[in-house]
């Protein structure tokens, strides 16, 4: 007999979500590669750019509770938030915290969780019937 407890679907439905898992992981490769920053002595780059990578599953999170246009909102901010990671990886960068590898595969996750995010808004407005476009 199946109980509650072992449906593969989840309560919150943004944990079924590809992005967000995505978002996840990048939160978990910033705060590796961030808790090096402040031994070089930028603690303030630190944590801005993992205060932004939270951003991105924290806007996935937030607006799946919301309506179909709400959460396009907050999909859009937490691509806003996917850009300014890539402002923090080129910052970075500039001041040697990671290496151009590095820089590559950061910038490798943040497209991609634009390309994911981009779909997923496209496909929420047009099932809205929403003809707003979304650039990137």
């Amino acid at each position: 007999m199946e109980t509650d407890l072992d449906k593969t679907t989840t309560f919150f439905r943004f944990e079924d979500l590809r992005v967000y898992h995505k978002a996840l992981d990048y939160i978990d490769w910033v705060y590796r590669k961030a808790n090096t920053f402040s031994e070089n002595g930028s603690s303030a780059l630190s944590k801005r750019f993992f205060d932004s990578a939270q951003a991105i599953a924290l806007h996935i999170a937030e607006g799946s509770a919301r309506n179909k246009s709400q959460f396009i909102y907050y999909l859009k901010m937490a691509k806003s938030s996917v850009r300014e990671c890539v402002v923090h990886t080129s910052l970075a960068g500039k001041q040697h915290f990671i290496n151009e590898t590095e820089q590559e595969e950061s910038r490798h996750q943040l497209m991609e969780m634009t390309k994911m995010l981009g779909a997923l808004i496209g496909s929420l407005q047009r099932s809205a019937g929403i003809t707003d476009t979304d650039d990137d």
